[in-house]
């Protein structure tokens, strides 16, 4: 397989080197396009693949082409793309916010898949939900799933309004989850620990209460009061996370997000 990446900031190079690790391109088979001269030197010095600077030509080589621009940058890219796109050639967006419909639209061209990734893909322990446009086939759908596999995890979507939903959920979800630590580690560093020691005891009891909900057959609910003893320490701080609405606060901020997504989708 030929692969072609538009776009080689941190998310695209996440998918390009998995691809390379688990051997499913070769570094001659991976042509990256990247605008920017400096990062464009930075990829061919670290020999990531076939590197170039502008859309041309290549383009029509490759079996797959991925679109990893920021959005703003869609339609100057979608101008030059649309002139080498070949009719048999897929087309996968990682772009936030733009749906199939308008890719198909600015591309001229049916074969369209949308996924929205996450940053733990730079890991291969992303989460990335994909939805397909109706002219793709399943035997193509089985190979960009597995492609995205390479780089964590990967779930279908029948309906692709529900991208929005997983871009506020699980492609925003790690900042969330880092905004979280941070407030346990700033607690730490207040109640007298230096921001290393307040840092470990954080970041290891995330690491393994992580653990203990995946291995567990208890609910979250269960998990919670297992820990929150009656009259206890803890059933103060959930007690306390109740009365500041806590819980609430972060739910309304995922919708929030969801909301945006729907805005920058038009």
């Amino acid at each position: 397989m030929k692969i072609g990446i538009i776009g080689c900031g941190n998310m695209g190079m996440a998918f390009a080197n998995s691809f390379i690790q688990y051997n499913l391109v070769s570094k001659e088979n991976l042509l990256l396009i990247e605008k920017s001269a400096e990062r464009g030197a930075d990829l061919q010095e670290q020999k990531a693949g076939v590197v170039v600077d502008t859309i041309s030509e290549k383009l029509g080589e490759v079996d797959l082409i991925i679109l990893s621009v920021k959005p703003q940058d869609f339609p100057s890219v979608a101008a030059e793309a649309q002139k080498f796109i070949k009719s048999n050639q897929l087309v996968l967006s990682i772009m936030a916010g733009i749906p199939i419909v308008k890719i198909q639209e600015s591309l001229q061209h049916p074969l369209i898949i949308r996924a929205m990734p996450n940053t733990p893909a730079l890991l291969g322990m992303g989460m990335t939900a994909f939805a397909a446009a109706p002219e793709v086939g399943l035997s193509d759908i089985r190979k960009v799933e597995n492609l995205i596999n390479s780089t964590g995890r990967a779930v279908f979507l029948e309906q692709e309004d529900l991208i929005d939903a997983v871009t506020a959920l699980s492609g925003s979800g790690p900042a969330y989850y880092f905004y979280i630590v941070k407030q346990m580690i700033d607690a730490g560093v207040a109640m007298g620990f230096d921001s290393a020691m307040a840092s470990l005891l954080v970041k290891q009891t995330m690491l393994g209460s992580y653990h203990l909900m995946q291995t567990s057959d208890k609910t979250l609910d269960e998990l919670i009061q297992a820990v929150a003893s009656k009259g206890g320490t803890t059933e103060a701080a959930l007690k306390t996370f109740g009365e500041k609405g806590v819980g609430e606060g972060l739910k309304d901020g995922i919708f929030a997000a969801q909301k945006r997504a729907k805005e920058l989708a038009g």
